[in-house]
Parts: structure tokens; sequence; C-alpha cells
């Protein structure tokens, strides 16, 4: 029968900007609401946390090891009042709670994807915010419990987050031309960036005011009106959207193919898993994502307690220092993808050497800005600028290492996706734990100069391997496990004028 293209009412959403930009914008929302949820514990718990106590509480050797190595600097309001808070959670104990979300975050991209692919990305997304608002909501209530109940919430919220990576790709490989590819997936994925911005911000401007348990009561209320929009303006494909032009239908259908409007209704070949594994350009973007999550996941969790172990930033300042690189970020991964979407459309680069240029940046910038950290000391103001410039250079990822799927391999974007953000999440596990270990009665900054060493080191593999692996072109295994024969008659069989369905139409016509 083919997929049933619902006619445009009046072309409300494509005469006032087009809905392939409602998508992006919708999405990027989505993404910034899951990352917002995400990173406020990070900020919130430097209010949650009773320092004194955890202060008093070092044994003797922690105590000898601590005057033993290098001091911290010195801050002008490192004992504000609003910090000390009522629990009493050790570095291990923060380690783990910050680490559990990736738990769930683990388990569910896979499965997630499939579900998205097969069925509806559009309600995966919407139930992945779902979970997020309740278990946020919930959180300090949990809180209260015991540090095992906040551990629960906060796999929910990483089973909700865990599909979300790889639903977006399913809806950016239905939605976006090839052309716009990298300014669509940009815009979408930047949200991340903008979320974690506007969540630092709010979570230490409330928890400095309104006090700890307003961050998740707020945060996770306000993320209920975009529920309601998701539902009312986003469609899986352009085909079942009535709310789009006819011209901007027709522009994204034809440009991603005949096959590509009618979304899920038409039956994908399986996943060839064997050629999968053995794809040289998989293994480039799944080395790079690994290494990159791992520097990511160690600004975006373990900045605030940096900030506030080393830095001695009070809980305002923290929030507002730690947020400002991530507003940046969110601007320069904008222009990059204009740039780069601009040059591959005059021919002046190809897919690859755009992908590779911005997942270069994305790694060797903040490589460097670490490296400098390590020794710089105490100097504030130097250091702020050095993580404003690494974090803001992270944003190059967006528009390459994580579109990079969609170029090799429409068909099953969001099965890649969900496989490279599966193993890349093993860092948002290990990294707060690392984090913990390491700065367990040695909160100094030599203890965080071995925390960036391995970063960097991490950095230096991802360059290497994307720059000797990737590629942007269309790889063959996206047709699926069937002979170069079978792919060639199938594409003949799906051109416009050869389509059963287009015979059964003009057979119609003709009764």
């Amino acid at each position: 029968m083919g997929d049933q293209t619902v006619p445009a009412k009046g072309n409300v959403l494509g005469s006032l900007v087009p809905a392939r930009y409602v998508l992006a914008v919708l999405g990027s929302v989505a993404m910034a609401i899951i990352y917002g949820l995400k990173v406020n514990l990070s900020v919130a718990m430097v209010a949650m946390l009773n320092h004194s106590a955890l202060a008093h509480g070092s044994t003797p050797t922690e105590a000898k090891e601590h005057v033993n190595a290098e001091p911290v600097c010195q801050g002008s309001n490192s004992t504000e009042a609003v910090e000390d808070g009522p629990f009493i959670w050790s570095e291990p104990v923060q380690g783990m709670i910050l680490s559990c979300y990736f738990w769930g975050y683990l388990v569910s991209q896979v499965p997630g994807a499939r579900v998205a692919e097969s069925f509806s990305a559009r309600w995966v997304m919407f139930f992945s915010v779902l979970i997020n608002v309740v278990c946020t909501l919930l959180t300090p209530v949990a809180a209260k419990l015991h540090y095992v109940a906040m551990i629960v919430m906060r796999i929910g919220e990483g089973i909700g987050g865990g599909v979300t990576f790889p639903a977006m790709h399913v809806m950016l490989a239905s939605w976006a031309p090839p052309n716009e590819r990298s300014v669509m997936s940009a815009i979408v994925y930047a949200g991340t960036a903008l979320g974690t911005v506007i969540s630092m911000l709010m979570a230490g401007v409330l928890a400095g005011t309104l006090g700890w348990e307003s961050v998740f009561y707020v945060m996770g209320g306000l993320s209920c009106l975009w529920m309601v929009l998701w539902l009312w303006l986003v469609q899986d494909t352009p085909s079942k959207q009535p709310l789009i032009s006819q011209e901007e239908r027709d522009l994204i259908t034809t440009s991603l193919g005949s096959g590509s409007s009618s979304g899920h209704n038409e039956p994908k070949p399986p996943v060839p898993w064997r050629k999968v594994f053995t794809s040289a350009p998989f293994y480039g973007i799944l080395i790079a994502h690994v290494c990159n999550n791992w520097g990511w996941y160690m600004l975006l969790i373990e900045l605030p307690f940096y900030m506030k172990q080393v830095l001695q930033f009070n809980i305002k300042e923290n929030a507002v220092v730690t947020a400002i690189p991530f507003l940046t970020m969110w601007f320069f991964s904008m222009a990059l993808s204009k740039t780069l979407d601009a040059l591959r459309t005059r021919g002046k680069i190809t897919t690859t050497i755009a992908r590779k240029t911005a997942t270069f940046i994305a790694s060797a910038v903040p490589m460097v800005c670490l490296l400098a950290l390590c020794y710089i000391g105490c100097q504030r103001g130097l250091a702020v600028s050095l993580m404003t410039i690494g974090i803001t250079a992270i944003g190059g990822m967006f528009c390459g290492l994580l579109s990079n799927h969609i170029d090799i391999a429409p068909n099953y974007a969001g099965t890649l996706m969900a496989i490279t953000n599966t193993a890349a999440t093993l860092s948002g596990i290990i990294v707060p734990i690392f984090v913990g270990q390491i700065t367990h009665g040695n909160q100094t900054i030599g203890a965080w100069r071995v925390i960036f060493f391995v970063t960097i080191a991490l950095y230096v593999v991802e360059i290497i391997a994307y720059l000797l692996l990737a590629s942007g072109e269309e790889q063959p295994w996206n047709k699926g496990d069937k002979p170069a024969s079978s792919i060639e008659a199938a594409e003949a069989e799906a051109t416009p004028l050869n389509t059963k369905e287009s015979k059964q139409n003009y057979n119609g016509q003709e009764q």
C-alpha cells in the first residue's frame, strides 16, 4: 500500500517557518531538557552536601595526605553558608550517585533505537522526556529517604535519556536534506549545550536563593510544556505531517529519495551486523565517540567540583562560571555547522573533510587547553578562559562525529548511534567514579592534574583514529545484506515511474 501522505492543512507551518526546522528546534529543546535535568544535580549537589561535616570526617591518613599535597587555591567566599546542606555523602558516594545515571543510559539505547526505527521515534522522544520529568520531580523526596533512592531516580532518568540520541538520529534521517544535515544536526544536538547553560545557571540561582529542592521542582515543572508542543507540532516523517507546505514536503522527499518519505511504514532490511562490525568508518566513529565523551563528561559533570574544590568558587560564582562556556559552545557549533554546510554545497570540501575538520577542532583544542590548565596553578581568570575556549571547541562534535552515522548509513542511523553511544556511555559511568577516587581526601591541583592528563591521552587517541578511519560517504551495507544485483533492482523499482503504487494510481486513473 505504501505510506499515506497526509494533506497539508493550509500550509500552516510552511507559511511561517519550515516544518523541518520546527522539528529541529523542538528536538533541540528536548535535548536541552534531557541534559538540563541530567546536569542540574552536579550543581545542586554542591548545595546539598554538608561540607563542614565531610571535612571533619576525613581519616588521619587522608588529612596527612591532604596537608602534604599541593594546596588548593584561595577563594574569596569559599565558606558561604548556603553551601552547607543536609547530606553527608563521601566522595565515592557522590561519584556513584552521579555515575548511576549512565547505568540506565547504557541499557536503553539499542532497544530504544530499534523501537524508534521500527515504530515511532516521535513517541520514543516523548516518553524519554516524560520519564526524566517524573524522576526529577521525585528527586527531593528520594534524597531525603536514602541515597539508594536517589540512585533509583537517576537510573530512571538515564533510561529515558539513553534513547534520545538514537531517536533523534532516526528523525533527522527522515527530515534533513543532505545539504542541510550539518546545520539541522547541530541545531538539535547543540541543545545539549544550551540545556547545560540554562540548567547550571538556574540550579545555581535556585539553590542559592530558594534552596536545593527548588532546583528539581522548578526545572521539572517547566519541562512539561515541551511535551504538549512536541505532540502537536511534530510527526515522524514529512509524509505524516499535516502542518507543512507541499513545496517543503517535495523538497525533503526528493532530496532523500522516494523511499525516505515513507519512514517507518516501509520495511527496512535487517541490520547487517557483520558488515557494520567490519566497517572502518564505523570504528572511526566508535573510537572517537568514546574518547570524546570522556572529555565531554569530564567537563560536563566534574567541572563544578573542580571550581569548588580547587579554584574555590562559591555556588553562585560556580554556576555562572561553569555555564558560560556552554553558551559560547552553542554559538560556535551553529557557526561552524553553517560554514561547513556552505562549503560542502559549493563543492569546496567533501562531507568526509567536513566531519574530520569539525571533530579535530572538538578534540585538539580542548586537549591543548587541559594541558595548559595543568600548569597555571591558581590563576583563576586564566583557568576560566582556558575552560571556556576548550568547552566552546567541543561544539564541533555536533556537526562532526555525531552527524557521521547518518552519512554512512541513514537506514540504520539510530542503531549505529545507539551502538557508539552505548560504548561512549562507559565514559559517563567511569568519569565520576574515577574523579571521586582520585580526589578522595586529596582535593588539590595535583589530583586534578592526573585527571586532566588521562583526558589528554584519550583526545590523542580520538584524533588519530578518526582522521585515519572516518568517512562521510554512504557505505554499501546501508542497503542491508542484499547482493549488489538485488540492490540495483530494488533501486530501479523504487523510481517514481516504476513503483507499484504509481502503476496502481495510473490504472486507477485509466478506469
